[in-house]
């Protein structure tokens, strides 16, 4: 049995569904317990996404109590609003915290796992949908440009309700993914966002598209397989978890 701590904004929705939807359908026997600690945060807003980050050492505390497995916090825009790179910084912090309460467990973050996702998929350049207003997709932008990928497009829905985030249907993602320049692009994020659901939809916008497709959460669950050294295989999820990479 492998316990899964996950820091999530209080108003999630989508990845405690996504997450143990994508782990619990793998074909080698895996058992996976999720525990979350919540951070208050309801609009996507600059100023609650930095009140949520100063909450992630006290929910990091309270993961530990539970001795998890490995630990992923989990609001991509969160952390890439704070400038290129502060995925290092809060990443170090929750793993502080966790070592001051005597646990040991590796820690994610989105932010870092969509980067390291692309590396996988040696994919330079990019295009990406995000439910962002424009100012914070334009940041979320200049965060992976700075760790190397060119971003040759985004789209951006302009959601700011983080419940609402979580209620848009991801079967629309399929006309919104249309909507994008790919030209020389090597991959597509079809959701730059955990709390944006999109699993249903990133095999058949891949199938459609010809390149591989990933979201923040698929790229999470990357992350979070690697480091607890587990196939990175997951069916109908894309193709950086085909377990080829």
């Amino acid at each position: 049995m492998t316990h899964i701590g996950l820091i999530v904004p209080s108003s999630n929705l989508t990845m405690e569904t996504e997450l143990p939807r994508m782990l619990g359908a793998r074909e080698d026997g895996d058992r996976f317990v999720f525990h979350s600690a919540r951070a208050r945060m309801q609009h996507v807003t600059p100023e609650q996404l930095r009140a949520m980050n100063a909450q992630a050492e006290r929910a990091a505390v309270e993961l530990a109590d539970a001795r998890p497995d490995v630990v992923a916090t989990a609001c991509l825009v969160a952390i890439m609003a704070q400038g290129p790179g502060y995925h290092c910084t809060a990443e170090d912090s929750i793993r502080s915290s966790l070592r001051a309460e005597g646990s040991e467990a590796p820690v994610v973050s989105s932010a870092g796992a969509l980067l390291t996702g692309l590396r996988a998929l040696k994919a330079e350049r990019i295009a990406l949908v995000t439910p962002y207003m424009k100012p914070l997709t334009r940041k979320v932008v200049e965060y992976i440009e700075d760790a190397g990928v060119t971003v040759v497009d985004a789209l951006s829905l302009e959601v700011a309700d983080n419940l609402a985030v979580g209620r848009l249907d991801p079967a629309d993602l399929r006309d919104h993914w249309r909507k994008l320049d790919l030209t020389g692009a090597d991959a597509l994020v079809l959701s730059a966002c955990v709390q944006m659901p999109s699993l249903s939809a990133i095999q058949a916008v891949e199938d459609e598209a010809g390149i591989p497709v990933l979201s923040a959460a698929t790229a999470t669950a990357y992350a979070l397989l690697t480091e607890l050294g587990l196939p990175t295989a997951v069916p109908d999820a894309g193709r950086l978890l085909s377990g080829d990479y």
